[in-house]
């Protein structure tokens, strides 16, 4: 009897868990999850709305590696 494998499946792993929302750091690229009851503490903001990393390494979780939010919310390249 032989087993095969899914052929073109691929684990992803969210970057929160149920019931949080991800953050991102002011000025860095530092990131935190939040429960979906809290708002961000001091430093950290919502991600901008339809750019919101949902797993790691997507395109979003990507992105936010090299980007970040100034003190005016304004995106700007990680110096």
């Amino acid at each position: 009897m032989a087993l095969t494998g899914c052929a073109g499946w691929e684990y992803r792993e969210n970057v929160c868990g149920s019931g949080e929302y991800p953050v991102l750091a002011v000025g860095s690229t530092g990131s935190a999850c939040v429960s979906d009851k809290e708002e961000p503490s001091a430093g950290y903001v919502r991600y901008p709305k339809g750019r919101v990393p949902q797993e790691v390494g997507d395109k979003w979780d990507v992105y936010w590696e090299t980007h970040t939010l100034d003190e005016d919310g304004k995106t700007v390249d990680v110096p």
